[in-house]
């Protein structure tokens, strides 16, 4: 039998408790002073379930990023065999500038096709280092995959005029028309 302590003999002796409960509590205190209870995690356990938890969220996130550019490319895949597989055959002898960035471009059209361009039926898209004409349907199929293929696009300009980024000089401007199909 384990030892009672001092408090739990003065109750054994003043008849509060019985010696079966007073050795009951007894083996129960040897048992948490040198039992196999779980043992308070160390510091360097700490630190390495830290690090442990830190690589984990620093891994999911590069798995979100890698999907991300995943589907982005897989996009841009899309986008470029629906130029491949929907562009206008070019012929003409007109030449049809347009702006790419800073640029001015040239491609040779027939005057139906710069018809078309200058009411917004065709747009002109990036393909490869080149460019390329699709009907407006195929172009609003790319412009949901990869929207940066598309070059000229005067449908869709006229829905969201440019904007100079001075609304005065905007709204006085508005009232000239400019076309589309000049000449240069």
């Amino acid at each position: 039998m384990a030892k009672a302590n001092p408090l739990q003999e003065q109750l054994l002796k003043a008849g509060l408790v019985k010696k079966s409960q007073v050795s009951q509590v007894a083996r129960e205190q040897v048992k948490a002073r040198h039992g196999k209870g779980p043992a308070a995690p160390t510091e360097s356990q700490r630190e390495a379930e830290r690090v442990r938890a830190e690589k984990a969220e620093a891994d999911r996130l590069l798995a979100a990023e890698r999907n991300a550019q995943r589907r982005a490319e897989e996009l841009r895949a899309q986008a470029r065999q629906i130029i491949a597989d929907r562009k206008l055959p070019r012929a003409g002898e007109q030449e049809y500038r347009f702006n790419d960035g800073t640029l001015i471009r040239t491609l040779l059209v027939t005057e139906g096709l710069r018809k078309q361009l200058a009411d917004g039926a065709v747009v002109i898209v990036r393909h490869g280092e080149g460019f390329e004409l699709l009907p407006r349907v195929a172009a609003e199929k790319v412009r949901e995959r990869a929207a940066d293929l598309i070059v000229l696009d005067h449908g869709q300009s006229a829905d969201t005029p440019a904007s100079t980024g001075n609304a005065e000089d905007d709204a006085y401007y508005a009232q000239f028309q400019v076309p589309d199909d000049l000449m240069w």
